[in-house]
């Protein structure tokens, strides 16, 4: 098992930035892909990001150039540095881990965090 608490959210208005921090407990966090996913009311959880065990990362279109996820294993810890945030950014955001990594889809990823609230003003 691993557990997940995120944090870092809150309200910023837009081009401003957030760094969320993701938290894990449990397992050997080294080993795990930890994956970020936002919701926003009404839609589907989305993909954001990852980083593999290795440190390589991926990023959805919508945020590449703007966000940047790495990772402290020392800390246990998973980071999403959000800049030059838009409106359309507001969401819950989850953190994720998997192990080994499956791919970019919620459905493959076991363990979830609570989710911080992300909202960008205009």
């Amino acid at each position: 098992q691993v557990q997940l608490v995120e944090s870092g959210g809150g309200l910023v208005q837009a081009g401003g930035s957030l760094r969320l921090s993701c938290a894990a407990s449990g397992r050997t966090f080294s080993n795990y892909a930890v994956g970020w996913f936002r919701q926003a009311p009404g839609k589907e959880r989305e993909f954001v990001g990852v980083i593999r065990s290795a440190g390589w990362t991926y990023y959805a279109d919508s945020v590449k150039g703007r966000f940047t996820i790495s990772r402290d294993n020392a800390k246990n810890t998973a980071y999403l540095q959000m800049n030059s945030l838009k409106p359309e950014d507001t969401a819950v955001y989850y953190c994720t881990a998997n192990n080994p990594y499956r791919g970019n889809h919620y459905s493959l990823y076991d363990y979830w965090g609570q989710g911080t609230q992300v909202t960008v003003s205009s």
